[in-house]
């Protein structure tokens, strides 16, 4: 008699994926622990003050309505009033708001300036929409949000897929909801509008001038030139785009870049203006730019070049492609682009990291300099602006960079623990409300 024998399946148990609240938690701890953080002011700085989570309706174009979710969450107020973006993407939920909006508290505290963090969004693919849908889509998203935000209290940005239309919608529909003696003086609610909104000359442009000058302030510390430098792009939207404009201009070469849409190089180089006027030809895309090939998507990090600027969404290096990054420099222009794994296998093969939170903050920099512009009733010109911004992100740098060699350590931590203290000489002073 066949005795049958059952076969023992293998259970390999399921990693969780690790997402990027576990990423800015671990960043925020490691610091915590170098300054030896007061464990009640560690616990108020672990947690977000209020998280808004809205479901609305809104109608589209053929009648139907469909239900939109978005997110606001504020982190922390200490220095002053939430700020930070908003964006239309699939992957906000609300651990990456928390994320962003942690992120968000550094990086206000660390460039010195009277703000918290917040930041939110809604989870949406806007390329599947029309203009006047988004534009419902956000005026409604706003009229619910309105007694969450205001001039004084949290100021949304542009940030992934939104922009100074998006801003502009948000302020007006806010406005409208304010008596009429007070609409005029809350159109700093948002900052990142358009020129003849309120906006500030060179918001646009601020972001990716802040990642250039960051890497430029880098290479002037090591005594290296950028002249031929090759260098490659992931996101070519304003970030993207400026930041090479810009480095290009010092003598850099840009030799790859990838989009939402593919990935192109060309190791004799690109150049910016004619692929940046091909992708605006070509509904924001890169793909199929006649002086460059193909690449694949997942070989893009391993290309040959000297500064890499991740410019697109949040865990973009990790410990799948770090070890094979050939960049000598990592210049962060998105939030949270490096995780944790990733960066402690660039940090062990000598490369160098200018975190998020000093590298791309150009952007929040500028925003703060259009909310006094609106305060004051004031308007600043461009050449004054850029000023303003130079001596900013240099002072924001040479300090990072001081405090990262005097106390042999990397610059994200150096970054947080500059930012953290900064909030906690706050709290000390003020003392915890009973």
């Amino acid at each position: 008699m066949a005795i049958a024998t059952a076969k023992l399946k293998k259970v390999t148990k399921k990693v969780p994926v690790r997402g990027m609240m576990d990423n800015v938690m671990e960043q925020f701890n490691t610091a915590a622990d170098q300054i030896n953080l007061h464990p009640n002011i560690r616990k108020i700085l672990s947690i977000t003050n209020n998280e808004i989570i809205i479901n609305f309706p809104v109608k589209m174009d053929n009648g139907d309505v469909e239900i939109f979710t978005g997110y606001r969450v504020q982190h922390n107020n200490a220095l002053g009033p939430y700020k930070g973006g908003l964006r239309y993407h699939p992957t906000v939920d609300i651990d990456a708001a928390r994320a962003l909006a942690m992120w968000m508290t550094w990086k206000t505290s660390l460039a010195g300036l009277p703000y918290g963090g917040g930041k939110g969004g809604i989870k949406i693919d806007p390329s599947k929409y029309s203009h006047s849908e988004l534009e419902r889509i956000t005026r409604r998203f706003t009229f619910a949000l309105a007694d969450n935000i205001g001039p004084e209290h949290d100021i949304p940005a542009p940030d992934v897929n939104t922009n100074s239309q998006t801003m502009a919608w948000i302020a007006d529909t806010y406005m409208s909801t304010r008596p009429p003696a007070e609409r005029t003086a809350n159109q700093h609610v948002v900052t990142g509008k358009p020129d003849g909104s309120g906006g500030l000359e060179g918001r646009d442009r601020a972001t990716g001038y802040g990642v250039y000058l960051s890497i430029k302030f880098w290479a002037e510390k090591k005594s290296v030139s950028l002249k031929g430098k090759k260098f490659i792009v992931q996101g070519f939207g304003n970030v993207g785009y400026w930041a090479a404009h810009f480095l290009e201009k010092d003598g850099a070469k840009l030799v790859a870049v990838q989009d939402a849409f593919g990935s192109i190089q060309n190791q004799k180089g690109i150049t910016v203006e004619d692929l940046f006027k091909y992708s605006q030809i070509n509904d924001g895309s890169i793909v199929d730019f006649p002086n460059a090939m193909s690449v694949k998507k997942e070989e893009f990090f391993t290309l040959d070049c000297d500064i890499c600027i991740p410019a697109a969404l949040g865990n973009q290096i990790t410990k799948k492609n770090a070890s094979k990054i050939k960049a000598k420099l990592i210049a962060e222009g998105a939030n949270g682009p490096t995780n944790v794994e990733g960066e402690k296998i660039l940090l062990e093969r000598g490369i160098s990291i200018i975190p998020d939170i000093l590298c791309n903050s150009g952007g929040v920099v500028a925003s703060y300099f259009e909310w006094l512009q609106n305060r004051n009733g004031e308007l600043w010109q461009l050449d004054e602006v850029m000023t303003k911004l130079d001596k900013k992100l240099k002072e924001s740098f040479d300090k990072v960079y001081a405090y990262s060699e005097r106390e042999a350590m990397d610059m994200r931590t150096a970054a947080f623990c500059i930012a953290i203290e900064r909030i906690e000489k706050a709290y000390v002073q003020r003392g915890i409300f009973p």
